[in-house]
């Protein structure tokens, strides 16, 4: 693959650790215009969105933790992550979730003509949001989709994956691979991927209704993840249950030992 230059300047104003994840303190507006910042200049950049899954991983995982700290731009995603940063000092700090931020983003660029590209999920997933997001927001261009197999791509087909999404023109990647097969994909492309990659999750089969999303009373008190465990409990339940436990275990001794340091 052929590596692109992009710049080290990851224009971040703020950071705070949540367990041992850097996390920016940003709002909708300011995160919906830094990549659009970058879609113009034509960067090699990527974008992740963090959950307590997230950052339970990182705070288990160096190379995982690395790879988020290396972010061009970390969200938080989940009431669990914001809710934390609040304690820290982003008194204001909101969720800014891969699904929304998708749907956020798919607006502004089809005012502006702009081309997105689909990487991740099914081709069943695919196929559904290449037909109803151009009708949700018209103007807005799919320039191409891929539907990776399970199992690690050939050196062959990650340079032929690269060469159709640089040659598509596309500013910006989806990328729907779960965490975090999606963080780490995207890390290793940065420099050859030449367009702003955001890793969003589950995002492609809500957007697609493969999977319902929780209704938004659910969403707006933290407790998305609720209704997912209940909708997928056998595929999900260690996931939220051991994942949470450990979230409220981190996060109590981080805050203890913060509180401990004020003396």
């Amino acid at each position: 693959m052929q590596s692109l230059s992009y710049p080290s300047d990851k224009t971040v104003s703020n950071r705070i650790s949540v367990l041992k994840a850097a996390i920016d303190v940003v709002t909708w507006e300011s995160a919906l215009e830094r990549i659009h910042i970058w879609v113009r200049e034509g960067s090699s950049r990527y974008v992740c969105i963090c959950n307590a899954h997230s950052v339970v991983t990182a705070a288990q995982d160096p190379k995982f933790q690395e790879v988020l700290g290396e972010a061009d731009l970390a969200t938080p995603d989940g009431a669990p992550v914001a809710w934390l940063m609040r304690r820290f000092g982003a008194t204001s700090q909101e969720r800014i979730n891969g699904p929304d931020l998708m749907l956020r983003y798919c607006s502004e660029a089809s005012k502006r003509k702009e081309s997105i590209y689909l990487y991740g999920g099914s081709v069943a997933t695919l196929d559904i949001l290449q037909r109803d997001l151009p009708r949700k927001f018209p103007g807005l261009k799919i320039a191409g989709a891929y539907s990776p197999p399970f199992r690690e791509l050939t050196p062959e087909e990650q340079e032929a994956a690269v060469n159709a999404i640089n040659a598509s023109g596309a500013g910006t990647v989806w990328v729907s691979l779960g965490c975090p097969k999606q963080e780490s994909w995207m890390a290793a492309h940065r420099g050859h991927v030449n367009a702003v990659m955001i890793g969003v999750g589950a995002a492609f089969d809500y957007h697609a209704g493969t999977i319902r999303r929780a209704p938004l009373w659910m969403q707006h008190n933290g407790l998305e993840w609720l209704f997912r465990l209940v909708s997928e409990p056998r595929r999900l339940w260690k996931r939220y249950l051991v994942t949470n436990t450990l979230f409220i275990w981190f996060a109590a001794r981080q805050l203890l030992k913060a509180r401990l340091a004020q003396k």
